[in-house]
């Protein structure tokens, strides 16, 4: 693909658009939108003018938010073009892109819509922010129950050629709720003669509009489905989603929740592209927040300054225990807001999952005890039961803390990941102290 790359950069410069204009046609629409991010922004409009109609709708919703804007710049002087490519994606993609662009901007682009696709624009619009209907699509297949299985193909094939899918046929009553969903296999090996609600079984699965998209990622889990309906709340068939919306959500979602993590504010789509400014006001408040906490551990170490002064080996095996001790409660948040995420655990089996922490966190707190009394052994033999005892505390109470955090989180009706691994880290760093530093003052009687 390096090659490719370099092979099309090379035709630009040399301005051989003819040549340049063959090689696309032999690229997938994957492979010209990664050729595309790697251009500059004017070698990508002239890139872009050369693509059919059809590669270009296609090409398009591949590129990323940023290359996509860069486009839709690139083509404003070509009204016809970019009516064009408007009206040609798909209503799910370009509701996704018209809802990262400022509000006035969207509007004017939506007045090149035809009124059919500006219809369609406002309805998926109209629905709420991060909700199913913002990315559910029209173009779907549906029969009627007293239709035979002859009928059924034949209103398939009249009216399928735009539909996002045909793995799945939907059934609406005359009011168009939604009473079955058929696999197209069922209707390609049934009688031709045999009428559709013969072949039904009245049993289907269904996404509400106004249901979040993270509900959506758990059911397409559950269900193992390429696609699926979405009715409004009178059950009204009202579009489907697809797989492939699902999959830009969830991975949206595991990298707003990794930003979070980390203590960074907002998502960043790429660390190369984004602004400096943008960068630095994305980690700065977090960062200064955590100054702040970590004044605590200084405060802490202060107060135990004589026990400090007399037993100066303590302050060798300091950041060994406190570091510890906020690896561990990184390590079990972790697990927790992933478990939470995705459903395999709940609010209510928070006293189930505690009893099991503080098993497993003893174990390592032993374990973890045993390998620094060996170093402590060596390099300062008096501090080696203090070391070795604030190991196994400072460990459970890490372990505790980046447990119960994610939970508290949630409680508060707040994101589980908002509890970020340097958070974790700065409250476990005070409690270290505290901890070995009373431990060491009560062993020393200082």
């Amino acid at each position: 693909m390096v090659n490719k790359i370099k092979h099309i950069h090379y035709l630009v410069e040399e301005r051989d658009w003819k040549q340049l204009k063959s090689e696309l046609t032999h690229l997938s629409p994957q492979e010209t939108a990664e050729v595309i991010e790697n251009l500059s922004k004017s070698e990508q409009i002239i890139l872009f003018r050369l693509l059919s109609r059809e590669s270009a709708k296609e090409t398009f919703q591949y590129l990323s938010y940023e290359e996509q804007e860069s486009i839709i710049e690139g083509l404003a002087k070509d009204s016809k073009r970019l009516t064009d490519l408007l009206n040609d994606l798909d209503p799910d993609d370009r509701t996704a892109f018209f809802e990262e662009l400022p509000g006035k901007v969207s509007q004017r682009l939506m007045q090149m819509l035809t009124k059919k696709e500006r219809d369609i624009a406002t309805r998926l619009l109209g629905y709420p922010e991060e909700s199913i209907g913002r990315l559910m699509t029209p173009d779907y297949v549906a029969i009627r129950s007293y239709f035979t299985v002859s009928e059924a193909l034949e209103h398939i094939r009249r009216f399928g050629q735009d539909a996002e899918t045909l793995n799945v046929i939907y059934v609406v009553d005359d009011q168009w709720r939604l009473v079955d969903d058929i696999k197209i296999r069922i209707l390609l090996l049934a009688s031709p003669d045999q009428v559709i609600s013969e072949l039904s079984d009245n049993r289907f699965v269904a996404l509400n509009a106004y249901d979040d998209q993270e509900v959506a990622i758990q059911v397409f889990q559950d269900e193992d489905r390429v696609a699926l309906p979405v009715v409004d709340s009178d059950g009204v068939l009202i579009g489907i989603m697809t797989i492939d919306d699902v999959m830009d959500i969830a991975e949206e979602e595991s990298t707003e929740d990794f930003h979070k993590f980390g203590a960074i504010r907002d998502t960043i789509v790429n660390p190369l592209k984004a602004r400096l400014l943008s960068l630095y006001k994305q980690r700065i408040v977090w960062l200064i927040t955590l100054v702040f906490v970590n004044v605590f551990s200084g405060a802490a170490i202060a107060g135990y300054e004589k026990v400090i002064q007399s037993v100066v080996a303590l302050v060798f095996f300091l950041p060994l225990l406190i570091n510890s001790g906020g690896n561990a409660g990184s390590q079990s948040a972790t697990l927790v807001i992933r478990s939470l995420a995705v459903g395999e655990i709940e609010i209510k089996d928070w006293f189930r999952l505690l009893s099991r922490e503080l098993i497993v966190s003893l174990l390592l707190g032993l374990t973890m005890a045993a390998g620094v009394a060996l170093i402590a052994n060596l390099r300062a033999p008096e501090v080696m039961i203090v070391v070795a005892l604030t190991m196994v505390l400072i460990v459970i109470t890490g372990s505790l803390i980046g447990l119960l955090l994610p939970f508290i989180f949630t409680k508060l009706k707040m994101d589980p990941a908002t509890a970020s691994a340097p958070l974790i880290s700065s409250i476990s760093d005070i409690t270290g102290i505290l901890i070995y530093l009373s431990m060491a003052t009560w062993y020393f009687g200082r």
